[in-house]
């Protein structure tokens, strides 16, 4: 059964200790409406801590875009107290590991280290949130490293063609933004347009800290407060947290078929469409016909494009979701000569899609709830989890919870959402020689 607290309360302000699961799990307004969420867990020698953001490329607007990823390169090139050279050995010298990363939603730095270590991660991590210099020497170095990432991406053509394919189903919507930017964008974007951002997005009611793994929320609690007072961050008690991106009606493109000319050997192919909001009480039962559809080995389309054809090496289906917009597709990359059949063999996979049988229901739950569970038994999977629920869902649910909700669904349940997502005809983007 599901414990008393399978939905943990979110609100802005609300701060509440939990033990579910096993674990302790707590959340604490601090002073200027910072959000610290912790979890205990019992056993464990390492922490994982992450610093989020809650502001992501959809949150740009053009004069600004591209600086959400650039202020992800630069937070990472010093501060008053560090060099660029200190933070990176800051964490080599106790085999530490810190990272980034950009998102459409936020924005998140992150680091897993021993558990006597974790005063120094949160310490390093919250200087640079808070007091990145961004010189203009840094700016401009990083200008280039961010045009190669850009090239290298641009190189890759499941990187061009998931992008593409936002872009056709969500454009105007800022959600179909590349989130990196644009080469074009990039090359010209001034240093204060990106500092201006920064300013305006790094503040205490925009920052969630997060942390997992061995130890105590009064010491993590402890080193956030300090290192934001440290900054002169102005940490007024009655400071609320930020309001959460509300949802409202997506604006979906109509139905395209996009074809991208790029030198390569393999035709790449994505078809699909509109998907659920992270809000949707359906993306349950959506995440298990994707599952049916193309989450595995046994799944339909490995089946039937790979192993009964033997069309493509990579096929697959996934889904994404947001607060007002989500995505649903197929894809697969094939021989050129093959691309035609490919797509009608995942245009007629995805209508059949609406006859689930009990087998291969029972399959898919059991493969989503075991790799659910498999995949949380790390402290970085855990305070991710915990960034995620406060930031993009406003929703934590216990583990016993989300069990029992993927338990719940039935294949009248699959029926229903496929037929819905699956009305009308279906985007399709190829990127590959001579499309």
């Amino acid at each position: 059964m599901p414990s008393p607290f399978s939905v943990m309360p979110l609100g802005s302000d609300t701060a509440f200790t939990i033990d579910a699961d096993g674990v302790a799990i707590q959340r604490t307004i601090a002073p200027g409406g910072i959000r610290v969420l912790t979890e205990t867990v019992p056993g464990a020698r390492s922490v994982s801590i992450g610093a989020w953001v809650a502001a992501g490329s959809r949150d740009e607007d053009d004069a600004h875009a591209g600086s959400t990823h650039f202020l992800e390169h630069l937070l990472f090139k010093g501060t008053p107290t560090r060099s660029a050279l200190d933070i990176a050995e800051a964490f080599d010298a106790v085999g530490g590991e810190a990272n980034a990363a950009t998102a459409k939603n936020y924005t998140c730095y992150y680091a897993r280290v021993l558990d006597a270590d974790a005063q120094m991660a949160i310490d390093v991590i919250m200087d640079m949130v808070t007091s990145s210099l961004i010189t203009q020497e840094e700016f401009e170095l990083e200008r280039g490293v961010i045009l190669e990432e850009l090239a290298m991406s641009a190189d890759d053509p499941t990187e061009v063609i998931h992008d593409a394919f936002a872009d056709a189903v969500l454009a105007p919507h800022p959600l179909a933004r590349p989130i990196g930017g644009t080469p074009d964008r990039i090359a010209v974007l001034d240093r204060a347009h990106v500092v201006d951002y920064y300013r305006r997005t790094y503040v205490p009611s925009e920052l969630v800290i997060t942390a997992a793994g061995s130890l105590t929320h009064e010491d993590v609690l402890r080193a956030v407060s300090a290192g934001a007072d440290r900054a002169g961050w102005d940490l007024a008690d009655n400071a609320r947290p930020a309001a959460r991106r509300s949802a409202t009606d997506a604006i979906y493109a109509p139905a395209v078929h996009l074809d991208i000319a790029r030198p390569i050997e393999q035709a790449h192919i994505i078809l699909g469409g509109r998907g659920l909001a992270h809000s949707d009480p359906r993306r349950f039962a959506l995440n298990v016909a994707s599952t049916v559809f193309g989450g595995g080995m046994s799944s339909r389309l490995f089946q039937e494009v790979r192993e009964k054809r033997g069309l493509a090496y990579a096929t697959y289906a996934y889904s994404s979701s947001y607060a007002e917009a989500g995505l649903f597709g197929a894809y697969a990359a094939c021989a050129p000569a093959k691309a035609e059949q490919v797509t009608e063999l995942l245009a007629s996979e995805l209508v059949r899609l609406r006859e689930v049988t009990d087998s291969e229901l029972q399959r898919a739950i059991g493969q989503i709830c075991g790799g659910f569970v498999l995949g949380i038994e790390d402290s970085a999977s855990r305070m991710s989890r915990l960034g995620n629920a406060e930031i993009v869902t406003g929703e934590l649910l216990s583990v016993d919870e989300v069990l029992a909700r993927y338990r719940a669904v039935t294949t009248a349940d699959i029926r229903d959402v496929v037929a819905d997502l699956t009305q009308g005809d279906p985007t399709v983007v190829t990127v590959g020689p001579a499309c």
